[in-house]
C-alpha cells in the first residue's frame, strides 16, 4: 500500500527541513544540443502524446523539434515524487508547493538560468517570484500549471450544489435520505491536513487559523480531531486519479476533494458529476517544472521547459487537466481550452486559494510536516 511508502519519507523530510543553509549549484551558461531524451516526473494527465486522445498531444512536436525522446514517469503524490526525485534518475518534476521546497532544501533540484528560456516572458505575473519555487533570489524552475482542489459531487445525489465542505468532513444524512458514510473520499496525502484546517477556520474562528499550514499545537490537534472523526465516513483515502474515478462511477462514491482532471474525465464519460468551491474555500496547486540537480539531460530540459511556456500547450494541459495556465494567453490560445474555459477552471479564485506548501516549524511556533507525515498514516489506519 502506498501507506508503507509515506511511512518511509518522515524521517527523509525531517533530515531536508533541518538544513540550515542552502547552496546551489551554478545554472546552466548555455543551452546546446539535445542529449536525445529526457525524464520526467511528472502528474497523471501532464506529459500527453495522444495516447489517450489524439487532440491531446504537447510532446510529439517537442520531440520533432529537438530530437528529445520524452519518457514519463507517473506519481500520484507530492511524497511520491519526492522520494523519486532523491532516488534520482530524472531530469524534470512537476511539483506542487508542498514538495517544491523539500526539493530545495534537499538539493535534489538546481536553479534555472531564466534568460536561457525564452518564453519565461509569457508567465503570469501572479506566479513570478512564487516562494515555493524561489529561494534565496534563485529561481528552481519554471510554472506549470495551477489550480483549486475541488469539491466534486454526484448531482443525482444533490440536486443543488452542496456549499460546504461538511458534506466529506461530518457524518450526516445527504439530500437522497441516506447517509454519508462510506460513501464520502479523502486524499491519501498529509497535506490533507490543511483541508481540514481551513474548513476549522471558518467552522471555528476561536482557533484563530490563519494559515491551514502553519498550525499551533491547538490548532493542529484541532484539525487531527476532525480527521479521525472522519476516517470512519471514508469510502478510500484516493491517490490514484484512475481509482477514484472508477469508485465515483462504480462504488457509490457521492462527493470528494478532486482535480479538475478527475471532474473532466467523468463528465467526458457522461457521469452525474459536477464540483464547487465550497463557502470556506478551498486549498490549491501551483506547480512547478524543476531540474534534478544531476539530471543527466539538461539541454533537453531548458528545451522543454521552453516548450511548455508557449501559449497553446499551456491551454491544451489546461483542458485536458482541468487545470489553469501558468501563461495568461493560454486561456485564448487554445482551441481545446474555449473561450470560457479558464472561467470555468476557476480562473479568477487564485487570491481565494490556499496554495499547498511544506509546512515548518519556524522555530518550535508551528508543527512541522514530519509531523504531518506520522499523524496522517495514523489517521488513514484508524489510529
Amino acid at each position: 500500500m502506498f501507506v508503507h511508502k509515506t511511512a518511509l519519507l518522515s524521517a527523509i523530510t525531517t533530515a531536508l527541513l533541518a538544513s540550515a543553509s542552502i547552496q546551489a549549484a551554478e545554472p546552466l551558461k548555455a543551452v546546446g544540443a539535445g542529449e536525445g531524451q529526457l525524464d520526467i516526473v511528472a502528474w497523471p494527465g501532464y506529459i500527453e502524446r495522444g495516447e489517450s486522445d489524439k487532440a491531446y498531444d504537447w510532446v510529439t512536436g517537442f520531440e520533432k523539434e529537438t530530437g528529445c525522446k520524452v519518457n514519463v514517469k507517473t506519481a500520484a503524490t507530492s511524497d511520491e515524487m519526492v522520494s523519486l526525485m532523491a532516488k534520482g534518475g530524472y531530469d524534470l518534476v512537476t511539483a506542487s508547493g508542498d514538495a517544491s521546497l523539500r526539493l530545495i532544501v534537499g538539493k535534489r533540484v538546481q536553479p534555472i538560468n531564466t534568460a536561457l528560456i525564452p518564453n519565461w516572458k509569457n508567465i503570469d505575473p501572479r506566479l513570478k517570484d512564487g516562494p515555493w519555487y524561489v529561494v534565496n533570489k534563485q529561481t528552481y524552475g519554471t510554472p506549470y500549471q495551477w489550480g483549486p482542489n475541488v469539491l466534486m459531487y454526484n448531482t443525482n445525489v444533490f440536486k443543488t450544489a452542496p456549499d460546504s465542505w461538511s458534506v466529506v468532513f461530518e457524518e450526516q444524512t445527504l439530500p437522497d435520505g441516506k447517509s454519508n458514510k462510506g460513501r464520502v473520499q479523502a486524499y491519501d496525502g498529509p497535506i490533507y491536513i490543511a483541508d481540514a484546517a481551513l474548513y476549522l477556520k471558518s467552522k471555528q474562528p476561536e482557533l484563530g487559523i490563519k494559515d491551514p499550514y502553519q498550525l499551533n499545537e491547538v490548532q493542529y490537534k484541532a484539525a487531527l480531531d476532525l480527521l479521525r472523526k472522519q476516517q470512519p465516513l471514508i469510502h478510500r483515502y484516493w491517490h490514484d486519479a484512475t481509482v477514484q474515478m472508477s469508485d465515483i462511477k462504480n462504488e457509490g462514491v457521492v462527493a470528494s476533494s478532486t482535480w479538475g482532471y478527475m471532474v473532466n474525465g467523468l463528465v467526458a464519460d457522461k457521469q452525474p458529476v459536477a464540483s464547487v468551491i465550497p463557502k470556506e474555500g478551498a486549498t490549491g496547486w501551483a506547480d512547478t517544472t524543476m531540474l534534478h540537480a544531476e539530471a543527466k539531460h539538461p539541454n533537453c530540459a531548458y528545451k522543454w521547459m521552453d516548450w511548455s511556456l508557449q501559449p497553446k500547450v499551456q491551454g491544451d494541459v489546461s483542458a485536458w487537466f482541468g487545470a489553469l495556465p501558468a501563461v495568461p494567453e493560454g486561456c485564448k490560445a487554445s482551441e481545446l481550452l474555449g473561450a470560457e474555459g479558464c472561467a470555468a477552471n476557476g480562473y479568477a479564485q487564485f487570491a481565494n486559494l490556499a496554495f499547498w506548501k511544506t509546512p515548518q516549524a519556524e522555530g518550535g511556533k508551528f508543527v512541522p510536516y514530519s509531523r504531518w507525515t506520522q499523524d496522517y498514516i495514523a489517521i488513514m489506519g484508524g489510529r
